[in-house]
Parts: C-alpha cells; sequence; structure tokens
C-alpha cells in the first residue's frame, strides 16, 4: 500500500520504540507524522510494537482518509486539530505510558522544576480536563493547550507530545518518563526538591535558545 519511504519507516522505528519502553502497552498510543500528501498516522486497534507499513493510513485535515486500507486512528482529529493550530509542528506521539499517566490520572500538571532537563525543555504540561477519547471535544481542548506548549496531559488517559520530528517528541517522552520516575522516587525518600528560581533562570538563560 506504501512504499518504503522515509515518513512510513520514520514512524514503524520510533512505535516500536516507544512500545518497547513500555510507553504504550497494548493497543495503546498513536503517532503521526505531517507529509506533503496529509497526515500519516498509525491505524486504529494496532499496536505499535509490530506496527508495519500495512498499519499506516494517509489522511486530510479534516480527517478524512487518502489512502489505506484500515481505519485512522480515533484520536485523528486531536492530531489534525494541533497540525493545524501548530505550522511549527509536525510530529505528534500520544501514549499512555504509566508513569506520566499517573500525572494526568491524579489531575496534577507537570511544572515542579527538578531536573535541569525537563527546564530546558518544558515550562509547564498541563492538564486537558476529561472528554471521552477519541471526541471533538478533546481534540478542541488539546488544540487550544498547544498552542503555547509541546506537551499536554489528557486527564484519566495519558500524554500528548509534539516536535519538529519523531525523534525529538520521542526524546521528549522520554525526558518527561525521567522526570515522573524521579519525582515518585524523591516523594519516597522524603519529598522532590525543587532547584532555585535562580538556578532556573540561569539554565534558561544558558540553555534556551
Amino acid at each position: 500500500m506504501f512504499a518504503n519511504n522515509s515518513p512510513v519507516n520514520e514512524i514503524i522505528q520510533w512505535s516500536k520504540r516507544l512500545y518497547d519502553k513500555g510507553m504504550s502497552p497494548g493497543t495503546s498510543g498513536n503517532i503521526s507524522i505531517r507529509t506533503k500528501d496529509g497526515i500519516l498516522i498509525s491505524a486504529s486497534g494496532c499496536s505499535l510494537g509490530d506496527i508495519t507499513k500495512d498499519d499506516l493510513v494517509l489522511i486530510d485535515y479534516n480527517g478524512n482518509l487518502i489512502k489505506g486500507t484500515k481505519k485512522p486512528s480515533g484520536e485523528k482529529i486531536m492530531h489534525t486539530e494541533i497540525y493545524t493550530l501548530r505550522d511549527d509542528i509536525d510530529a505528534i506521539i500520544h501514549c499512555h505510558c504509566p508513569l506520566i499517566s499517573a500525572f494526568a490520572v491524579a489531575g496534577v500538571p507537570i511544572k515542579k522544576p527538578i531536573l535541569p532537563d525537563f527546564v530546558v525543555l518544558f515550562n509547564d504540561v498541563p492538564v486537558v480536563p476529561y472528554y471521552c477519547p477519541s471526541s471533538i471535544e478533546l481534540a478542541q481542548e488539546t488544540g487550544k493547550a498547544f498552542k503555547r506548549r509541546s506537551a499536554v496531559l489528557l486527564k484519566n488517559h495519558g500524554v500528548v507530545v509534539g516536535a519538529t520530528d519523531l525523534k525529538t517528541a520521542f526524546y521528549k517522552l522520554e525526558i518527561l518518563r525521567c522526570y515522573a520516575e524521579a519525582y515518585f522516587g524523591a516523594e519516597v525518600l522524603g519529598g522532590a526538591k525543587s532547584i532555585s528560581k535562580k538556578s532556573v533562570e540561569e539554565i534558561k538563560r544558558l540553555f534556551i535558545k
């Protein structure tokens, strides 16, 4: 159905890494890339761990199928909404990483500056109120939250990350998972302590261009 071109191979590569890292268990999660012909996105119900080119479909910015034999991911409207609002985002990963999703389930935004990498990549990661998965309401609210951010938590659901490419999006997710692991570990040991405001400003001055 699709030739073994770069966008196809890229989605397959990063989908499998996402699954192997335990960040997209079972058939959860979806992944997409903006292309010159539309949006290449994983199909509904497929596992990112054993995804093939036959599990990828091409849709337009209204979510209509252009090419492929399977049903697009149910979260297709969320992807199209973000791409429509953000010209600088060309790749999106939505997953149900348990450690990151714990913040979403608790309704707690990720914002405490406990690690330099987090300060460099994110200002904060807010929580979008709960809406039924695949709903227009969820897509619209997620899009609004993405106007000034590159990652958003979905209440009682999961996390969405956008970037210029899938490699960058994946590494951002890894930093968020690292944050979650460090946060929960520190809480057990007596509490996660923030980097000082002065140090946060220094980090931003040195590393954020």
